[in-house]
């Protein structure tokens, strides 16, 4: 008796495995959604930007226009006269002044430097009496306005025979900006662990040794906020320099920018001119160092 045979049934073809047809990148990341309140934030932001530089923008136009078409309600000249940035050189006393501001600025950020740094590691390290009455008081100084000593600081330094020198601004530049650098160095000095000073010093280094090679290395976007803010107020500067100087070769930059201001004819192409050559300096300083500065600002605020 024979039994049937079963045959093995033939197994179903496997389905074909299509390939994408585009490349595939192995870290693709799903597309960002634009919400609607991200769009307005940007457009309120691009706008508030305009309305700051638009100002700035009308200066550089100014400061090229020829001097027949100063007077014209046009947005931009016939042509540019490029020459303007060459003659207020050679027609005024601009280039002495600018030399002027950059002794005053860089003098007085030196002397607040070689000053603050010493008493805001004092008082970040050393915990004597009376360290909330000198911050205190440190602090109050800064409420002081310039212009409020303005006699008192005249007389002095006519009494001493220190006026139209380049000495008198430097010390009222750095006397008003001292009390700032105080405190921001003050702030993130504290901020940094006085272990790391201990350890240095257990390795054989003093206390000046620790400070030069552990402290100021890790307090240098304190320093460079302080250097900064001192800099740029004392190239600003203008109400000392227009009192306590007043023979044109010993002014600053501020003050010769205003001599273009006549008492009946303003020359606004070199003012304006003047104007673009006193802000480059200090656009192209803060934009190199802005991390710096917001980092010193911020010391302190995270634990």
């Amino acid at each position: 008796m024979t039994q049937p045979s079963t045959a093995a049934a033939p197994a179903a073809p496997a389905p074909a495995v299509t390939a994408p047809a585009g490349p595939v990148r192995a870290n693709a990341r799903p597309r960002r959604t634009i919400r609607p309140r991200t769009v307005v934030i940007a457009s309120v932001a691009w706008l508030l930007a305009a309305l700051f530089l638009i100002p700035y923008l009308e200066m550089v136009v100014t400061a090229l226009r020829p001097a027949d078409e100063l007077r014209d309600a046009t947005y931009l000249p016939s042509h540019f006269e490029w020459s303007n940035l060459v003659n207020v050189w050679t027609d005024s006393t601009l280039g002495g002044n600018l030399r002027v501001t950059l002794l005053v600025a860089g003098g007085s950020t030196l002397l607040v430097l070689l000053v603050a740094l010493p008493a805001a590691y004092y008082t970040a390290r050393i915990k004597y009496r009376g360290r909330k009455i000198f911050l205190l008081l440190v602090l109050v100084t800064q409420m002081f306005q310039p212009t409020s000593l303005l006699v008192g600081l005249y007389r002095e330094f006519y009494q001493f025979d220190m006026l139209n020198s380049v000495w008198t601004l430097i010390i009222c530049n750095a006397a008003f900006n001292l009390a700032f650098a105080i405190w921001i160095l003050t702030a993130y000095i504290s901020s940094i662990p006085v272990e790391l000073e201990e350890a240095a010093q257990i390795d054989g280094l003093g206390r000046l040794g620790a400070l030069r090679r552990v402290t100021i290395p890790l307090a240098m976007p304190g320093i460079v906020t302080a250097l900064i803010f001192t800099f740029i107020s004392a190239w600003n500067e203008f109400v000392m320099g227009l009192r306590l100087t007043t023979v044109p070769e010993s002014q600053p930059l501020t003050v010769g920018i205003n001599n273009f201001i006549g008492n009946y004819t303003v020359q606004w192409n070199y003012l304006f001119a003047g104007s673009v050559v006193a802000i480059l300096p200090v656009i192209v300083l803060f934009a190199v160092i802005e991390r710096q500065v917001v980092s010193g600002l911020t010391a302190g605020s995270v634990k």
